[in-house]
């Protein structure tokens, strides 16, 4: 196992995340099997389990923490997450005194290894960065109480957002996990995230490296490419060397569903083995062809003369990332929180940006399009309540 240096700390390079465990079919999470992958995890030197508080509906915490508790406390570290982004219309404000109480139990541990502000977006933000609700204050003092060890926050923010809530809050915060893929490198603007928080000084966890298992499996014809190249790995594994080739991040998250999985990602993470040119080229070339269905170049000069003021480049984005798939929900959180009049569906199809956009794009078409893709997905509130009703039901 691949070790990174974090304080005083050895973290391993792999973090077993515990969003997608395995599941019986009830639904409900297979126990035994989820014991087998805890233990081939810390077997191959995995020390890092991530949970939090929404995942398999409330019931991911008590989980790993049955799984762990069969180990000495001194050979994993566990991270927990407060679910400040689920506090919109319609939904309870979780407060985190209550919240991280009932975590601790949960997981069955009197301190988090790790804490973080859950899900950093430009519509949680403004319950994280409104100095009236405190949430931060109270983390402080429970960091300061020793229960909890390091304290950071995940974020799926744009860059210009990201760079908001670092200057606000960043010298109080350790550490910060986004959303990092050879995809999302140039479609998310991860690139960008990664400066910003390298100025700041924070080290980078990664979520999402195969983007919900879109990078892990492609056509015939691509696999046989990569094939070639790299015999003995899965696609899953060229995407993360890819990360020990361009970013080099402190942990990396894979939400494992089964032992197979486990075991291939243990083979990738038990040494460095980065990527070529003609194997960087060829990524280069997936992500192009999965991110360029709107060839939008982010120019910007359709927004100048938008007579709504709607962010076009934004929302081209999205409407790319909806077409890559693989994690919906977080393009449907990011579009919530626009606001009012700054939506797809919001464009009066007047056409002037179709007239000077340089790559010909008809705008007003692709507003409808991502009007109708968002609507055919489940509303952020939808999302919230849902998660909020199951995690009551798994206390």
């Amino acid at each position: 196992m691949l070790y990174q240096p974090f304080q005083n700390l050895r973290l391993s390079a792999l973090g077993f995340g515990t969003m997608r465990l395995p599941v019986l079919a009830d639904g409900t999470i297979d126990q035994k099997e989820l014991d087998k992958m805890t233990d081939l995890a810390l077997a191959g030197g995995v020390n890092y389990f991530d949970t939090a508080h929404p995942y398999h509906g409330g019931k991911s915490e008590g989980a790993i923490g049955q799984s762990l508790k069969r180990y000495d406390r001194d050979r994993w570290y566990l991270a927990d997450k407060f679910p400040g982004h689920q506090n919109v219309r319609g939904v309870k404000e979780l407060q985190p005194a209550q919240v991280f109480e009932e975590q601790l139990r949960r997981c069955g541990v009197e301190y988090f290894d790790f804490y973080l502000m859950h899900n950093v977006n430009e519509n949680s933000m403004q319950y994280y960065c409104n100095p009236e609700k405190r949430w931060l204050e109270y983390f402080l003092g429970q960091k300061e109480k020793g229960r909890i060890r390091h304290l950071g926050f995940s974020c799926h923010a744009g860059p210009e957002a990201l760079q908001k809530f670092v200057g606000q809050y960043g010298r109080d915060l350790e550490f910060c996990q986004i959303q990092l893929n050879y995809v999302d490198w140039k479609l998310q603007g991860a690139e960008q995230k990664c400066r910003i928080l390298k100025e700041a000084g924070l080290p980078v966890w990664v979520m999402e490296p195969v983007r919900g298992g879109k990078l892990a499996a492609f056509d015939k014809a691509t696999e046989e490419k990569m094939h070639a190249l790299r015999p003995d790995e899965s696609c899953a594994a060229w995407a993360f060397r890819w990360l020990q080739t361009l970013p080099r991040p402190t942990v990396v998250l894979s939400g494992m569903s089964t032992p197979a999985q486990m075991e291939d990602n243990l083979r990738t993470f038990s040494d460095e083995r980065p990527l070529k040119e003609e194997e960087l080229r060829l990524l280069e070339g997936i992500a192009e062809r999965l991110s360029g269905s709107i060839p939008c170049t982010a120019c910007r000069y359709c927004c100048a003369g938008c007579p709504v003021g709607l962010d076009i480049p934004t929302l081209m984005a999205m409407a790319n990332e909806l077409e890559v798939g693989g994690v919906a929900i977080n393009t449907v959180m990011r579009y919530s929180g626009l606001g009012d009049g700054k939506r797809a569906d919001d464009c009066i199809g007047c056409g002037q940006c179709r007239e000077i956009c340089p790559q010909k794009i008809d705008v007003p078409e692709e507003m409808k399009k991502l009007a109708a893709a968002i609507k055919k997905q489940k509303s952020w509130e939808e999302i919230c309540l849902e998660r909020e009703k199951a995690a009551s039901a798994g206390k």
